[in-house]
């Protein structure tokens, strides 16, 4: 109720207000909008089917969105809530103040902001971080990469000039890393890590000025090319970690860092004999220059290179390849927490290589869809496959879909081989 209240006083606020174009019986006309998505769906996870039925989950069942919009040709106030049953049945998705002066336009408050070209994740796409706890599920029926990100507190600014141009910066005055899940099924390899850990694991407070980040970023096309360049000043969205000992009794204590870091990007698109071309290429400086730091991540490039592209019989395929390769490897330390050497990236190898590809064919006037997509970790050994058959007419979209994991069990993707799963969906947009 307080939320709605606040969006009925900020509409009021922008249609009251004449930004020095007249008063308020002559302003500029208000446009208010509702519209969300209701969804009903179950997971059922393979190594449950064979346990007693009063044993099984299927997940929160009831999913919904709702957006709020207020418009007016000077300014926009957008509101966008999540509804989910729980402790905390209605969240904050989006909520800020776009205005419009121009070609200048500024925003304010919680947003979702991408950078780079990817179709996929990127190494340019580093604004928001992702709730990583159920990226798998979510992406088995939905490519909107949007729904895994969360959105944190910005002031956001653009200047377009010319017909294809603009450069844009942002400022975020705190920090929060991806959202990894610490326990249950999703748990992810490296926070096990810190939980088996002896002793106390401490966290920072990264809701100071102390973590705030910036960048700046310029985009434009040249004779058919889509070019950008960017620099980001940030935090790494993985925890690195710092190990002591109590002197007394000789167990660890685990110290919980997120590294500085400076990145320079570069992307590129453009439709290269019927291939939609898109690569991103970034240089990632920490402040382990010598790379002996056990604490602070290496520096690092990273680069992505994707397309799609139509191919016989209506068949899309869409295509990714992503790598980082890492610096000073031959610096690292050792992965046993107890060696009094240790490095958070001890034990991983020199570059990280993944391939993602969804293939999907349309049917019955584009309302079917069949669609199969696969991440492959080269290095990892593992993989996942993510078929999907989704229905959808006006409004409606039903979809049946699953996840498949496989390969080495220490692998990112391998470590969920006991998490193969069906989801089952039904939602309604108005």
């Amino acid at each position: 109720m307080k939320i709605l209240i606040i969006f009925l006083l900020l509409a009021g606020f922008i249609s009251a207000q004449d930004f020095g174009f007249g008063d308020f019986e002559s302003g500029p006309a208000l446009n208010v909008s509702i519209n969300g998505e209701v969804t009903a769906s179950a997971i059922g996870y393979f190594d449950e089917f064979s346990t007693e039925y009063d044993q099984m989950s299927l997940g929160d069942f009831f999913s919904g969105r709702l957006n709020f919009s207020a418009r007016t040709s000077l300014a926009d106030a957008i509101i966008n809530l999540n509804l989910n049953p729980g402790a905390s049945p209605v969240s904050i998705d989006e909520a800020y103040l776009h205005v419009y002066f121009s070609s200048f336009d500024i925003a304010a408050g919680l947003r979702k902001v991408t950078w780079g070209r990817a179709d996929a994740l990127g190494p340019l796409d580093v604004i928001n971080p992702l709730n990583a706890s159920e990226i798998y599920t979510l992406m088995s029926d939905s490519q909107n990469l949007n729904t895994i990100k969360i959105a944190r507190p910005m002031l956001h600014a653009s200047y377009r000039f010319g017909q294809f141009s603009r450069i844009e910066g942002l400022f975020i005055p705190s920090f929060v890393p991806h959202n990894f899940a610490r326990e249950g099924r999703w748990i992810d390899s490296r926070m096990e890590m810190l939980n088996l850990a002896a002793g106390g694991v401490i966290e920072p407070d990264t809701s100071t000025i102390d973590y705030l980040q910036m960048g700046l970023r310029f985009t434009t096309t040249i004779a058919g090319s889509d070019l950008g360049i960017q620099y980001f000043y940030g935090l790494l969205r993985e925890p690195a970690v710092k190990i002591s000992f109590d002197p007394m009794f000789m167990t660890p204590n685990v110290d919980i860092l997120y590294n500085r870091f400076h990145q320079i990007g570069l992307d590129y698109a453009q439709d290269l004999f019927g291939f939609n071309t898109r690569a991103e290429l970034s240089a990632n400086i920490t402040e382990d220059l010598e790379g002996d730091d056990g604490a602070v991540y290496n520096p690092f490039i990273a680069w992505s290179l994707g397309f799609d592209r139509d191919l016989i019989m209506g068949i899309n395929l869409n295509f990714q390849a992503d790598q980082s390769i890492r610096l000073f490897h031959d610096m690292l330390g050792s992965d046993d927490f107890l060696s009094g050497n240790f490095d958070i990236e001890g034990g991983r190898p020199l570059t990280n290589t993944r391939l993602s590809a969804s293939l999907s064919r349309k049917f019955m006037r584009d309302e079917l869809e069949l669609r199969a997509s696969a991440i492959i970790g080269i290095e990892d050994r593992d993989f996942i496959i993510m078929p999907a058959l989704i229905w959808s007419r006006e409004a409606l979209k039903f979809a049946l879909s699953g996840g498949f994991f496989g390969g080495e069990r220490d692998g990112l993707l391998g470590q969920y081989l006991d998490n193969n799963f069906l989801k089952v969906s039904l939602s309604y947009s108005f």
